[in-house]
């Protein structure tokens, strides 16, 4: 695990950082956002590489859990980042997705519609509705966190 995080995991957040910022550039955030925004979505990318690195399950399940948890640290760390630069949580939000965003299984079902493999894309279209329910889910959760931190602080 030490030599993963040392050599691909460092690499990974690297680029999952640039994809967040680059993300955030097109979307127009404003400038002072994109740095921090890449951070979140680095940290959320990291979390679900690490948790699908290291959870004994199937891919379904490690699909599932590494999604939420990672939702939920980017909904969370972009809580605390829309109040630490006063700006709104989507700022942060939208941008810090795009890692998480299941586009390599959403091609991959309509190659295999069309090449005729209705079974094969069947279980990817079966992960890209997983994927996007935890993802749903993971921030909905992380809104209730954020909500509950901010009545305690």
């Amino acid at each position: 695990m030490l030599h993963w995080l040392l050599t691909t995991g460092l690499f990974q957040i690297i680029l999952a950082y640039l994809a967040t910022a680059g993300f955030g550039v097109l979307l127009n955030i404003p400038r002072r956002a994109v740095n921090l925004s890449g951070w979140v979505g680095a940290a959320g990318w990291f979390t679900y590489e690490v948790l699908y690195h290291i959870l004994p399950l199937g891919i379904d399940a490690k699909l599932a859990i590494g999604n939420l948890v990672a939702a939920i640290v980017i909904g969370v760390a972009s809580g605390m980042a829309a109040r630490y630069k006063r700006m709104p949580m989507i700022i942060f939000n939208i941008p810090s997705l795009v890692p998480l965003v299941p586009g390599g299984q959403s091609y991959r079902v309509v190659r295999n519609l069309v090449t005729g493999q209705p079974d094969l894309a069947y279980q990817y279209f079966v992960q890209v509705v997983i994927i996007a329910g935890v993802i749903a889910i993971g921030f909905l959760v992380a809104e209730f966190i954020n909500r509950i931190t901010l009545h305690f602080v």
